[in-house]
């Protein structure tokens, strides 16, 4: 059996969804994304008008032909239009009026200071309103194209309503649906998704979605619009940053006589901390006895031999930029008695070596704040001043910290939050949640979380997240 992109989209068409009610689709913009979306979800069986103010582009898709280069997308088109599915218009309020949901992949340039041109996006929603305001029947609009958080509605949405009289919820549902398509692959991408996003104003909404993609994805996300806004974002930069480092890498490596292709093959071969989830969960700077002193010694490495590494050089700025957020948090209190939980760099180590909440509590000691801490694995027993001594020449406000550490401390936990006027919690455990939540909720305290400390976050006027 063959089972390549195009067959097994055709199978889907007449196998999986046959017997579900397909909605038809318009989709605006016709560039990169918008003919492969109408092209793949032709080829699922559904009836497309793509829309477009080139007329070239319109001319190209009404005559299944592909408008750019791209892997199997001009026979999806030509079987399309062949079969009745595929039209193709710039007539967008028409085209609205003509079906159940609108996909608006219209451009988004950058503007002149750096930030994303609206142009487009508001003149399709113009045009959308009016073929809304024409519908009696519930209209899904679906923005993808790559757009800041809060753009779908703050921008489209309200010209939806104010131009089409319609309500959003009751006349018509708002969804962004980023796409995750590579070019050149881009229709086998289509028919098997890394993940399938959708951020939607109502349940209505997403489950019409959720439908449109179950042949291709059954596990579709379905969260908040902002969040699938900032998804597509945070998936181009993290992209963007791996091109980055691996060519630091390279430089690095070339620099010292060594293959970088051979490294980063080792490298990718850890998927339970090099590729994977693993450290990619807001929270506080890094710490301990290995990644600051690491990361010195390779941009001190790249410095002899004279490589720029921009990038590995700014992680200690970036580290120290968290560690400054949490010391403006506990100063923005006013708060003079400071309870810390947690001291090590992380939780089951006595560990102090470059933990990051002991540059916070240095700091705090220059503005005259007094420190109380608990920590389950630190004790009176610590080798404390050994540990603290041995990264002197990296951190010698905390070396310092080493003769007055010790009576910082206390044996119960309790004691931090009855004796504090603010509390950081630096450690994830049930403990330290209630002793903090009680903290708020009986004292009024304000509590600082540098690492989510919470499996659902507090609603306390008195809690302050560092990134959430």
């Amino acid at each position: 059996m063959d089972l390549s992109p195009l067959n097994t989209a055709n199978a889907h068409a007449t196998s999986l969804y046959a017997l579900d009610h397909k909605p038809a689709i318009s989709v605006v913009g016709l560039g990169y994304v918008g003919a492969v979306s109408t092209a793949c979800l032709s080829a699922l069986g559904h009836k497309v008008i793509g829309v477009d103010i080139d007329a070239a582009k319109v001319a190209d898709i009404a005559a299944g032909q592909s408008p750019i280069h791209e892997k199997d997308l001009g026979t999806l088109l030509a079987d399309g239009v062949a079969q009745g599915l595929i039209s193709a218009t710039d007539n967008l309020a028409q085209a609205v009026q003509d079906t159940d949901v609108t996909f608006v992949s219209v451009g988004t340039p950058t503007a002149a200071d750096g930030g994303c041109d609206h142009r487009f996006i508001e003149a399709a929603a113009q045009q959308m309103a009016e073929g809304l305001a024409q519908k009696s029947s519930f209209h899904i609009f679906v923005m993808r194209c790559s757009i800041p958080p809060g753009t779908t509605m703050k921008v489209m949405t309200p010209i939806l309503e104010r131009v089409s009289g319609k309500r959003l919820g009751e006349d018509f549902g708002v969804a962004f649906n980023p796409e995750f398509l590579r070019e050149g692959v881009a229709v086998e991408d289509f028919y098997a998704p890394p993940k399938t996003v959708i951020g939607a104003t109502c349940d209505r909404t997403a489950n019409t979605l959720r439908q449109i993609y179950r042949p291709v994805d059954r596990a579709a996300i379905i969260t908040n619009i902002e969040t699938a806004e900032m998804v597509k974002y945070v998936d181009n930069v993290w992209h963007a940053t791996k091109v980055c480092f691996a060519n630091e890498v390279g430089r690095l490596a070339k620099s010292q006589g060594v293959d970088s292709h051979d490294v980063m093959a080792v490298f990718c071969q850890d998927q339970k901390l090099n590729l994977s989830p693993y450290y990619l969960k807001p929270g506080f700077a890094y710490g301990g006895s290995c990644l600051p002193k690491e990361v010195r010694a390779v941009a001190h490495i790249a410095q002899e031999a004279g490589v720029s590494l921009p990038m590995i050089e700014s992680l200690d700025v970036t580290n120290r930029a968290q560690i400054d957020e949490a010391v403006n948090m506990v100063r923005e209190t006013g708060a003079k008695r400071v309870g810390i939980l947690g001291l090590a760099f992380k939780p089951g180590t006595d560990d102090l070596r470059e933990s990051p909440i002991l540059e916070v509590i240095a700091a705090l000691r220059e503005d005259g704040v007094e420190v109380i801490a608990h920590d389950p694995a630190v004790t009176a027993d610590t080798a404390i001043e050994s540990q603290l001594s041995y990264v002197q020449h990296a951190s010698p406000g905390l070396a310092a910290l080493a003769q007055d550490l010790r009576g910082f401390l206390v044996d119960d936990a309790q004691d931090v939050a009855a004796e504090a006027e603010a509390i950081i919690v630096t450690q994830r455990n049930d403990l330290y949640a209630d002793i903090a939540r009680h903290a708020m909720d009986t004292n009024h305290t304000p509590v600082i979380d540098v690492v989510r400390a919470f499996q659902e976050l507090p609603t306390s006027a008195e809690y302050r997240g560092i990134g959430w």
